[in-house]
């Protein structure tokens, strides 16, 4: 089903839209596969950029003619299936109407009016002033509305007809993306013995159902583990169901920052120290390793530990053994370490930062946490849980999610991953206060802006049409590079053209992923 106001919002057609408004003073609408006119109501009045528009389709009479306008016009196009230019009602004023196809059904058309025909300026002006006083509007106003008409000349006819037939393109785009999203994130609802939640961990993606594969096979394993990921992905969360899934899930389980402390503190913190060893050190304390015995060390951030402190934790790894700070004698436990960090330790190594024995010696079992951008589906499964959650604590009625915000939400790329997800959805519940449903508008301004931002930041309305066009282009094959990750085949049928026609544009305008990259 098509959600025309959806539509209405979409980052890309408002750019259209704006240029058409720009360059030519035109107003765009949508008409439904009836010829009914969407996103808005009879009665209800708008501010339209065409001076004409205000005049006309704010009244009664106006838009009861334009609305059997459109219906007829819609019923053209649907019966003859091909693009139109029309007169507006017969007021002297030119529309241009595109057919949206979806899979060869008929949804609909996007009507441009409000602009002269490259012929005979003057005859024109006079025609619609005429037409317009008929209908009893203030003289005044019509004269100077019909002063603001401008004309699309014969040298502009097809960058403005490519402009007002984008439109549709990406509508039609969109409600496809929207669909497939939809028809996936159901398929992963319906598949049968996929689990959806690994202790605390949540998420039906295929990279969450791999990671719970590897969990599943390691779980009776005592090797070392090395878990890499961004911040906010849940390594803890990893490190937790590895301890409780093990044969060591009934002892303790510790849990360290390696970057929360310096080298001193981080000395005494892990292998404790004996009374008397420096100033301050009034009794014995153990460290954590010796507090981890027969259970699993968590070490988070492993790859901030200065290189002194890598030789003692090999020592601890290789032999079992330690020497707390001040003492003389070796102490021996029996700890399973998984270490944890968000740097390429390989890329370290091969700087000289971080040791290639322990690097070996920790990564005997490697795995790698996806990114909340990498498993997109499972947005709305956290999402649920948190809010789920937040009712919980509160003793509330669990909030809905609009569809609006929803999309908002899938298309952020979430640089904090889960946990900024989760800090998200605690700040709607706040400010969503007594209303049940959470709204696009409540959103985080980075993410209402995030489209905008990273689609385009704005289009040339001076200079060549023809700059415009392609500048606008670029933005389009830009972004959508990025979106699919560089997935070429993917972008080209989503753009609606061949893939060497879009290697021949990425060519065109620089967009070689190693260059984009380095940006």
């Amino acid at each position: 089903m098509f959600n025309w106001e959806e539509f209405e919002h979409l980052h890309v057609v408002r750019k259209l839209k704006e240029i058409l408004s720009q360059w030519w003073n035109v107003e765009v609408f949508f008409a439904d596969d009836r010829g009914f006119i969407r996103n808005m109501e009879k009665g209800e009045e708008k501010a339209f950029s065409n001076p004409v528009c205000n005049l006309v389709v704010n009244t009664a009479l106006g838009y009861e003619n334009f609305s059997e306008f459109c219906t007829n016009t819609t019923q053209k196009i649907r019966n003859s299936g091909a693009d139109s230019l029309v007169d507006m009602w017969g007021i002297g004023l030119m529309a241009s109407v595109f057919p949206i196809y979806l899979a060869d059904e008929f949804m609909g058309t996007v009507i441009a009016v409000g602009y002269f025909e490259d012929k005979d300026f003057e005859k024109q002006k006079k025609h619609l002033q005429k037409s317009l006083k008929e209908m009893g509007l203030p003289a005044q106003d019509v004269d100077e509305a019909a002063n603001s008409i401008k004309s699309v000349n014969k040298s502009e006819e097809n960058y403005f007809n490519e402009l007002v037939g984008l439109i549709a393109e990406e509508i039609i785009t969109l409600h496809n993306e929207i669909s497939i999203r939809e028809e996936r994130i159901s398929e992963l609802n319906k598949e049968l013995g996929i689990r959806y939640k690994y202790d605390a961990m949540i998420g039906k993606s295929k990279p969450m159902q791999e990671l719970y594969t590897l969990l599943d096979k390691i779980k009776e394993s005592e090797s070392t583990v090395m878990v890499q990921g961004e911040n906010g992905t849940g390594k803890e969360l990893i490190a937790r169901a590895i301890h409780y899934n093990s044969p060591r899930k009934d002892r303790v389980f510790v849990t360290q920052n390696c970057s929360a402390f310096n080298d001193n503190l981080l000395d005494s913190e892990l292998f404790g120290h004996v009374k008397g060893s420096f100033t301050g050190a009034t009794r014995d304390k153990k460290g954590l390793f010796e507090v981890a015995n027969g259970g699993t060390f968590f070490l988070d951030e492993i790859g901030d530990m200065s290189q002194a402190m890598q030789v003692k934790i090999l020592r601890v790894l290789q032999e079992g053994t330690f020497i707390p700070v001040g003492a003389t004698e070796h102490r021996k436990v029996d700890v399973r370490v998984i270490a944890a960090t968000n740097k390429d330790l390989k890329d370290m190594v091969e700087r000289g930062e971080f040791r290639e024995d322990l690097y070996y010696r920790i990564n005997v079992i490697n795995i790698y946490v996806p990114a909340l951008r990498e498993r997109k589906e499972d947005i709305p499964l956290l999402m649920d849980h948190f809010l789920d959650k937040t009712a919980k604590e509160k003793n509330a009625k669990k909030k809905t999610v609009a569809k609006r915000a929803m999309e908002k939400l899938l298309d952020y790329n979430w640089p904090g991953n889960v946990r900024e997800l989760e800090n998200e959805i605690e700040r709607l519940n706040v400010l969503s206060g007594s209303e049940s449903k959470v709204t696009a508008d409540m959103l985080s301004i980075r993410i209402k802006q995030f489209g905008e931002k990273g689609k385009i930041q704005g289009v040339r309305v001076q200079g060549k049409l023809k700059d415009s066009l392609e500048e606008l282009e670029r933005e389009m094959i830009k972004e959508g590079l990025r979106r699919s990750n560089w997935n070429k085949s993917k972008l080209a049928k989503e753009l609606g053209i061949s893939r060497a026609g879009l290697i021949m544009k990425v060519e065109k305008y620089g967009l070689d992923k190693r260059k984009m990259t380095k940006k």
